[in-house]
């Protein structure tokens, strides 16, 4: 799958689209096949804070559960209510429908510090090659 050009993304394997100063946050679609088949999602309510670097919710699959890690601080005006019935979307459209929250930014300038596709699509690859090795 193409990773979108104008997100940014962590080495948890989040991404982050940014329009203003509110950022959209998903899980990416390494993540979501590394997962499996995503049954149920834990995420925080509107008006939450997220803090950079700390946890806000978690996707549990058929493999195992994994924390969700906020790749920038700011308050949550939005979370994906459609993930509440149907979690599995985060499978078939990690990069769109399987948005998880949308975040105010509070430090917009966190953003710059995350990877660029070319540097995601890096990373991946070396985790891989770490991975069969």
């Amino acid at each position: 799958m193409a990773y979108p050009a104008n997100y940014r993304y962590t080495k948890e394997h989040e991404w982050v689209d940014v329009k203003g100063d509110v950022a959209a946050i998903g899980i990416t679609d390494y993540a979501q096949h590394e997962l499996g088949d995503v049954v149920f999602v834990e995420l925080p309510k509107v008006g939450s804070k997220t803090e950079a670097g700390k946890t806000f919710g978690t996707v549990e699959s058929v493999k195992a559960v994994s924390d969700i890690y906020a790749p920038a601080s700011g308050e949550v005006v939005e979370a994906n209510d459609v993930l509440h019935n149907t979690p599995e979307k985060i499978n078939s459209d990690p990069h769109g429908e399987g948005w998880l929250i949308k975040v105010r930014l509070a430090n917009p300038a966190e953003i710059s510090g995350l990877m660029d596709t070319a540097a995601y699509e890096a990373y991946i690859a070396s985790q891989s090659k770490e991975a069969s090795a």
